[in-house]
């Protein structure tokens, strides 16, 4: 499932955290990237331990802990400590399937998230510079990225994916990994339809028993899917 997420961060959030990254000691963003990936990644990005990707980090999650869509979508476990990059001057990311799992070695000892899925939080207006698409191909084809400020994008960690090259201006963003409570993905899509469904039922004041019995379908099959 890929989803679009309006609106994560409020644009006076976006400027807030622009403000603090635009100062940031930015270094190579290969210092994250796995062996595969590392030859075909170009980009600027903050270490995981810098101070400011901590309270930016910090300032994303508590953004998600509100956001029904994001929870509902990908009834998260387990979130990887979101981290921030930028690519400007001909900069590019070639297309590279994330790790299968990685560490959060901020907490001891190293907690392991399984990357169900991936998320680009978009914290740059698509008009301040060209190029840097997402470009993501799963198996309903190929999908081109580039969403305005404080939104997100949610996709499988299973996903070929690539950043296209930025000709002018810079792209940045928050990105991070969800280890999810399902694990398979068109089990996570089903449940997030029915989710959404018994929503628009609901605010339509649809039949009370008939929301019971559906709403009763959704728990019963989260609790057979589920892995806690």
């Amino acid at each position: 499932m890929l989803l679009h997420i309006p609106d994560v961060l409020t644009a006076d959030e976006v400027t807030a955290v622009r403000r603090h990254l635009d100062h940031a000691d930015w270094a190579d963003g290969r210092i994250t990237a796995g062996y595969q990936s590392a030859a075909a990644k170009d980009n600027a990005q903050l270490p995981e331990n810098d101070p400011v990707a901590i309270e930016m980090g910090n300032v994303v999650l508590q953004a998600l802990s509100a956001n029904t869509t994001f929870f509902a979508a990908a009834l998260p476990r387990r979130i990887y400590p979101p981290l921030f990059n930028r690519y400007g001057g001909g900069q590019s990311f070639g297309f590279h399937v994330d790790n299968a799992v990685r560490y959060d070695r901020r907490v001891s000892p190293p907690e392991a998230v399984r990357t169900d899925l991936s998320a680009t939080l978009f914290l740059a207006d698509p008009e301040s510079y060209d190029g840097g698409e997402l470009v993501i191909e799963d198996t309903f084809g190929t999908h081109s990225v580039k969403l305005p400020a404080g939104h997100m994008v949610l996709y499988p960690g299973s996903s070929l994916h690539k950043v296209l090259q930025v000709t002018r201006g810079a792209r940045v963003a928050s990105f991070f990994w969800i280890q999810s409570m399902v694990r398979d993905d068109a089990q996570r899509r089903l449940l997030f339809d029915l989710d959404v469904s018994i929503q628009t039922l609901t605010a339509s004041s649809a039949d009370e028993n008939a929301l019971l019995q559906l709403t009763g379908v959704y728990h019963n099959l989260l609790r057979q899917w589920a892995e806690t």
